[in-house]
Parts: C-alpha cells; sequence; structure tokens
C-alpha cells in the first residue's frame, strides 16, 4: 500500500504528522483530492476542513482557516495560521457560531459589512468555536467565503 507524509502546522504548533493514504482540503479553485505521488503543487487553501485518511484505516479532520498547501510526490504539508483538531471542536459552540456568521453574511450591506463580518467568522474560528465531534456536521462547517475577501489578510 502506498502512503504520503502529511504535515498540518498552525502558527503555534504541529497539529497533524503521520502517513496517510489520502488527503482532501479546500482549495481556491475547489475541493483538491492528493494522492501518493502526486505531482508537485502550490496553491492556496480556503477555510475549511482538511480531511486525512490515514494509513491505518482511520480519518482525522483538521480545520483550516485557509492557508498554503506544498505537496510532493511523497510529502503533503499544510500550513495555516490557525488549524484546530476535529476531535477539539465542540458541536453545539459551532452550530451557534456557523449560524451567527450566516446571519452577518446575509445582513451584509456592503463589502466593509462583509469584511467586518468575514473577520469576525475568522476570530471565531481562531478563537476555537468552530466544530465537530459529529461527522454529521463535516459539511456544515464549511463556509464559503465570498472570493473578494482576503482570509489571510483578516486573519492575520
Amino acid at each position: 500500500m502506498s502512503t504520503i507524509h502529511v504535515d498540518v502546522v498552525s502558527a503555534e504548533e504541529s497539529i497533524f504528522n503521520g502517513e496517510a493514504k489520502f488527503v482532501a482540503l479546500p482549495g481556491e479553485a475547489g475541493e483538491l483530492g492528493i494522492l501518493p505521488g502526486h505531482i508537485p503543487l502550490i496553491t492556496r487553501i480556503k477555510p475549511g476542513a482538511v480531511r486525512i485518511e490515514k494509513a491505518d484505516g482511520g480519518e482525522e479532520f483538521v480545520f483550516v482557516a485557509g492557508g498554503i498547501l506544498e505537496v510532493q510526490p511523497h510529502c503533503v504539508t499544510v500550513l495555516s495560521d490557525t488549524a484546530i483538531r476535529g476531535h477539539d471542536l465542540d458541536e453545539a459552540k459551532a452550530n451557534d457560531a456557523k449560524k451567527a456568521a450566516e446571519e452577518a453574511l446575509k445582513n451584509a450591506k456592503s463589502d466593509l459589512d462583509l469584511a467586518k463580518a468575514t473577520a469576525e467568522l475568522a476570530a471565531d474560528f481562531q478563537a476555537g468555536l468552530f466544530p465537530v465531534r459529529s461527522p454529521l456536521l463535516r459539511e456544515s462547517l464549511l463556509v464559503s467565503f465570498p472570493p473578494h475577501i482576503d482570509m489571510l489578510k483578516l486573519s492575520g
């Protein structure tokens, strides 16, 4: 069985370091799937879930507030200012934060309002309010940010 080494690193610590069969994460142009032997790639990633299918068959979820992805044929590195292990997240806080974020984004009347709402959402993410112990909430955690809002600048 072929594997690829995966490192997910935040500004504070190494979040995941190990072997995997597959990695999926939110790229700027859509979902990226990385298998062992993938061609080299460097790209920005959007806020959302990094799904790691570990070599032992288990799954690990890490939620990132955007960042940079580097892929080499035998190594994947995810660099993010903020990254949180899926099992460290709280479901109730996640639902509350998601609802508040969706409401703020929906009610934004200008680009400035939209930027403020997006910055508040990034702050909630950094405070650890995003989710989930339940796999059922995985999809609900992926918040779509407008393409003209640069999360790397807002969260830094």
